[in-house]
């Protein structure tokens, strides 16, 4: 009997592993099937992220629209989608130029992509600004940048394609924001700022375009995190008991879960590991302790490393 059972414990474990996977795998094909032919529009397109979205979808025979700040950069990732996929099963992708510093470029913006295909089925608001100082060494232009790009862009694109899904009672809108939405750090008073703005925004919106059939999602992830050059992502199933716990996620975790929220249209997800989502839930029930740990750890200047390793990313 001890000996069955040690030999049944590996086959289980093996019967998981399998099961999990082959799971994964069928929702990331349903997934894909849900984004076929839609027009997707991908905002900072060149950005970890923005690129491993733009590959998912692309590969999954989205119509992909790609927005980013250089014309020359948007043109040679535009090449490498193209030339790494089917053309028989994909579309090339459109190229809109977008900068939300610039925020009277904004209408061309609108309807320079709106021509592209005539309407927008999914949003995807990726773009971001982050600065990192004390509230009186952040100048009222820093502050106003940062809101340009994290606040005022996302929603002025939202609000330009929002008479276009209404008219159509159909459309997805997924902002990509930060932790810092439902989490403010010492140090990121305008990035925290900017990212609670846009996640009160978006969830007002929620509601008001639900009659409309027009779903809306909020991404809030701890920060994104790229292997270095060369290196690849193993896949495999053991992969679902080996992956390392770190703080943050991998540009390929985020834009998987992206697809699949296409899927499921959940309202929000947090993309974070246990300590940062017992921060938010802290801040909420014990306010004071979580006040008092922030202002020691501004105190004290590993607890000020620490406060900002939670935060620091290529990608917030």
């Amino acid at each position: 009997m001890d000996l069955a059972a040690i030999l049944l414990v590996p086959v289980v474990v093996v019967v998981t592993a399998a099961v999990i996977f082959l799971h994964s795998l069928v929702l990331k094909f349903l997934s894909t099937a849900t984004v076929r032919n839609k027009v997707v529009v991908i905002t900072d397109a060149l950005t970890g992220l923005g690129k491993e979205c733009a590959k998912l979808f692309h590969e999954g025979g989205a119509r992909v629209i790609l927005c980013g700040k250089t014309c020359e950069k948007l043109e040679g990732f535009a090449d490498n989608l193209t030339s790494a996929a089917d053309p028989k099963l994909t579309f090339p992708p459109k190229l809109v130029l977008v900068d939300f510093g610039d925020m009277n470029s904004m209408p061309d913006v609108i309807a320079e992509t709106l021509e592209c295909y005539g309407c927008v089925d999914v949003l995807i608001l990726n773009s971001s600004l982050k600065v990192k100082a004390p509230v009186q060494s952040t100048s009222l232009k820093m502050d106003k940048l940062v809101m340009d790009n994290n606040y005022f862009g996302p929603i002025t694109l939202a609000k330009g394609f929002l008479p276009s899904m209404m008219s159509r009672r159909t459309g997805h809108v997924i902002l990509i924001n930060s932790i810092q939405g439902k989490l403010a750090m010492p140090f990121r008073a305008t990035y925290a700022a900017s990212k609670h703005a846009v996640q009160a925004f978006f969830d007002c919106l929620r509601a008001e375009v639900q009659e409309y059939g027009i779903s809306v999602s909020t991404v809030n992830h701890t920060f994104i995190i790229s292997p270095p050059p060369g290196e690849k992502t193993k896949k495999s199933i053991w992969s679902i008991f080996s992956k390392q716990k770190v703080m943050g996620i991998t540009p390929a975790e985020a834009a998987n879960e992206i697809l699949k929220i296409l899927n499921s249209k959940k309202r929000e997800v947090v993309m974070a590991h246990s300590l940062p989502k017992m921060a938010i839930y802290a801040r909420s029930l014990f306010p004071n302790v979580f006040f008092a740990v922030m202002a020691a750890g501004v105190n004290n200047a590993a607890g000020v490393n620490n406060i900002a390793a939670l935060a620091d990313s290529e990608e917030l």
